[in-house]
């Protein structure tokens, strides 16, 4: 027995969508958790029968992140035996995983009601190509908010160090951290000044990088055979619960509105962002921050604009598109392309 119709299908996706990022390990659990799973288990039933769109609600990394969460805590350390940096993934990987889904199969399934949250703070080095390109033009200092914040880590562009190919490098030299991105094609003004006179972010379950308990959570959605991507995040969670941000748990269209209603602040540019997060806002949400950006726009003036900067997906494989769009004016731009894990940008447009 397998996983049937659409919710096989999904866990067939994300395995193809896993190995393209560079997880083959992950890519091979969707597999092996496609061809095991069935009614037979609670588990199984549960995935079997999921009510959301399988796809959408990204069903096979939430029970992939839930494998994760129970391996790195020790509760299944049989399982933990094939898990990276180990690379069993045959026989003995499927007897573990049949043992730890009838064991902890309950456990599983309450955790497959939360949705991801890796808050990849790479997307920073692709977020900073806009934020320096609204710099330069503005030659004012930017005030960030971001939607579907999570921990906030990507509200701290401009305290990382980035190495960005080419012997290219920007950011303090006592960063935190240092990111990574081949930044290829037209790219951004380095020399533009960078000022980030106010942060802030909303998320409807937003994490607290000080919690030790909401950071595992997040930790345990990042896919285990890519360790960097966790050293970088555990660092920049330590950076963040020490330069504490204010995420309000609050809807992104009410948040945007409500931001979006305060009277601008003369010398300010006020920046709305945020990277692959769009998708997951309902279209009635996507269209009422579209139209309080449309309406705050038609007011925006030189003194005090507006900025509407985006990474996310729009229907192209493997890159999202990042857009700009800055007002007075109101002209919507596309910057370029940028890898989904931030590895690359390619600044040359659509």
């Amino acid at each position: 027995m397998a996983l049937q119709g659409a919710v096989g299908g999904a866990f067939r996706r994300q395995a193809e969508n896993c190995r393209r990022l560079g997880s083959p390990f992950t890519a091979h659990l969707c597999e092996r958790l496609a061809a095991m799973l069935d009614k037979r288990t609670a588990l199984g039933r549960a995935v079997a029968g999921w009510p959301l769109d399988p796809v959408e609600s990204a069903l096979a990394l939430r029970l992939c992140g839930a494998l994760n969460m129970v391996v790195r805590a020790g509760c299944a350390p049989a399982l933990a035996r094939h898990y990276p940096p180990h690379t069993d993934t045959g026989a003995a990987l499927d007897a573990a995983l049949r043992a730890a889904i009838a064991e902890r199969g309950d456990d599983l399934a309450g955790l497959l009601e939360s949705a991801p949250q890796t808050n990849e703070v790479a997307r920073s080095a692709i977020l900073l190509g806009g934020l320096l390109t609204i710099a330069a033009e503005t030659r004012l200092p930017l005030a960030l908010n971001e939607i579907g914040a999570s921990a906030g880590l990507n509200l701290h562009p401009d305290c990382y160090a980035y190495d960005l190919g080419q012997g290219r490098r920007w950011g303090p030299g006592d960063a935190p951290l240092t990111i990574p991105c081949d930044w290829r094609g037209a790219a951004p003004p380095l020399e533009a000044a960078l000022e980030i006179a106010s942060r802030a972010g909303s998320d409807l379950a937003p994490v607290d990088p000080a919690d030790a308990h909401a950071r595992e959570r997040v930790l345990g959605y990042i896919w285990p055979d890519q360790p960097t991507r966790l050293e970088r995040t555990a660092a920049a969670f330590v950076h963040a619960a020490a330069h504490k941000v204010t995420l309000a748990r609050a809807d992104a269209a009410d948040w945007a509105e409500a931001r979006l209603a305060e009277p601008p602040e003369p010398g300010i540019v006020r920046v709305l962002m945020h990277s692959i997060a769009w998708q997951y806002f309902p279209k009635a949400t996507q269209d009422r921050i579209t139209a309080a950006l449309t309406t705050t726009g038609a007011a925006a003036t030189r003194e005090a604009p507006l900025a509407w900067l985006r990474f996310e997906p729009d229907g192209r494989r493997d890159t999202a598109a990042i857009l700009l769009t800055l007002w007075p004016g109101g002209e919507t731009r596309a910057l370029g392309r940028g890898d989904y894990h931030g590895r690359f940008a390619d600044w040359s447009g659509p």
